[in-house]
């Protein structure tokens, strides 16, 4: 004789199969964790030595072997007292105001530039990516958009505000910025479009490479867009700090 089993029964084991679900998935953050501090670099080397290459070099190197084109590298690295004053102030005025007196969390910088007018976000990046994210980007993620390189990226961020001081944050900045094909730093963008090394740099150069970083290049004829941008970093420059 059959018997009925209490319907209530069928379930007795969901308890244990969620604890099994949680288990697996807190393993598989700790998994994801570990990797990501596993393949952190070491910041610390490069408080004294310069960096060899970098994602972004790498990624662009890569992008134009597939085309079939070999593209020589033209960067000359120089230490940050031969770069003109007149570069930091503009770079600083169009990409990060704020870098060398904040402190601490950028969480200020995003609430500044919620309250930036479209004018301000369009001709400048204050209030994105701070100096140093684009930095830690340059180095080491490229324009990756995975979320392993996100988690990555933040950490390379805090391991260069910790590590590293921020003129030596802002030289290695200065002197792997892309400024064109093939064209990095400071040094090589000042003799490329000017014929003039980076310590001669006068304001309006000075501003026009600045408002050029987030095309990565300055053309022969600049566009009406970056001339209006030159002349809003000019605008900037004197309300900028720099140590």
């Amino acid at each position: 004789m059959e018997k009925n089993i209490p319907t209530s029964v069928s379930y007795a084991l969901q308890p244990s199969y969620w604890r099994y679900v949680t288990m697996a998935i807190l393993v598989g953050i700790a998994c994801y964790v570990a990797q990501v501090f596993f393949t952190l670099p070491d910041i610390s080397a490069l408080r004294a030595t310069n960096p060899a290459s970098t994602a972004l070099m790498d990624m662009r190197a890569a992008e134009t072997q597939q085309k079939g084109i070999i593209k020589r590298r033209i960067q000359f690295w120089v230490p940050y007292e031969q770069i003109s004053p007149h570069l930091k102030y503009a770079v600083l005025a169009a990409q990060d105001a704020t870098f060398f007196s904040r402190k601490g969390s950028d969480l200020g910088k995003l609430l500044n530039y919620v309250d930036m007018n479209g004018k301000e976000k369009e001709l400048t990046n204050q209030g994105g990516i701070t100096l140093t994210q684009q930095l830690a980007k340059n180095l080491y993620s490229s324009s990756s958009e995975n979320q392993f390189f996100k988690l990555r990226e933040f950490l390379i961020v805090r391991q260069l505000e910790t590590e590293l001081s921020k003129h030596r944050i802002f030289e290695i900045y200065l002197n792997v910025i892309e400024w064109g094909d093939g064209i990095w730093g400071a040094e090589a963008a000042a003799r490329m479009y000017f014929r003039t090394p980076a310590l001669k740099l006068n304001r309006e150069q000075a501003a026009l490479l600045a408002a050029a970083i987030t095309n990565s290049r300055l053309p022969a004829n600049p566009s009406k867009r970056l001339l209006r941008r030159q002349q809003f970093i000019l605008e900037r420059m004197d309300n900028v700090e720099l140590p």
